[in-house]
């Protein structure tokens, strides 16, 4: 079969990635590339922009303007897009060591915060009441201070805790996600919508300003 006459690239961008600050960001960087072994290369190392501080930690980069760029370095290319037609630069600096004091505070800010709300809520129920009543009606006899019931009924807090967020310091039990992973990868997911809207409007108002005072 006769190799075709006009070049084809196809372009996968990536959702969302991390470059570091003062460094050019390259094809490759930002999206996955299949093409012609001779144009692979040059593709891969093709400088897109370099980010400036004005444009702050968040930069989305549009397949409009990545496809003349690649056209400069291939003349008549088709270009294949497969997927997202946008893609998220997030603009990271040298990453800070945790501080400990912090993570302290955070820690006992989270633990007696936990606790107070479950406090609260077990007094609002009377839960105290709930707990003798029960211990009554399992052995018979009326315990004010059941301590062996409550010590279980904590135990067993802490255990459906762990079982419900499927999580226990860095193991897993299975590779289900767990609750909090699904409520960031949303939470997530709405920032990258909402940035992306905003990078819209922003063009949209400069390209409005510019047709009103043409130069």
């Amino acid at each position: 079969m006769a190799k075709p006459s006009t070049p084809t690239v196809y372009l996968q961008l990536k959702k969302r990635v991390q470059i570091p600050r003062d460094k050019m960001i390259k094809l490759g960087d930002i999206a996955h590339i299949l093409s012609e072994p001779e144009w692979e290369e040059r593709l891969f190392s093709l400088e897109l922009v370099l980010p400036l501080p004005k444009d702050g930690n968040m930069l989305v980069m549009d397949l409009m303007q990545i496809i003349p760029r690649v056209k400069k370095v291939i003349p008549n290319v088709f270009i294949e897009s497969i997927g997202l037609q946008q893609v998220i630069v997030e603009i990271v600096g040298i990453p800070k060591k945790p501080s400990i004091p912090l993570f302290l505070l955070v820690w006992l800010l989270l633990f007696f915060g936990s606790a107070l709300t479950i406090m609260n809520f077990h007094a609002d129920v009377n839960m105290m009441e709930v707990q003798i009543k029960v211990v009554e009606m399992i052995t018979g006899k009326r315990d004010e201070h059941p301590y062996l019931f409550q010590t279980s009924y904590s135990i067993g807090i802490g255990f459906g805790m762990v079982v419900f967020f499927n999580h226990l310091f860095k193991k897993k039990w299975n590779e289900e996600p767990t609750p909090l992973e699904v409520e960031m990868f949303l939470y997530q997911e709405n920032i990258d919508q909402f940035v992306v809207a905003e990078e819209y409007k922003r063009v949209g108002t400069k390209q409005a300003k510019q047709d009103e005072h043409p130069s």
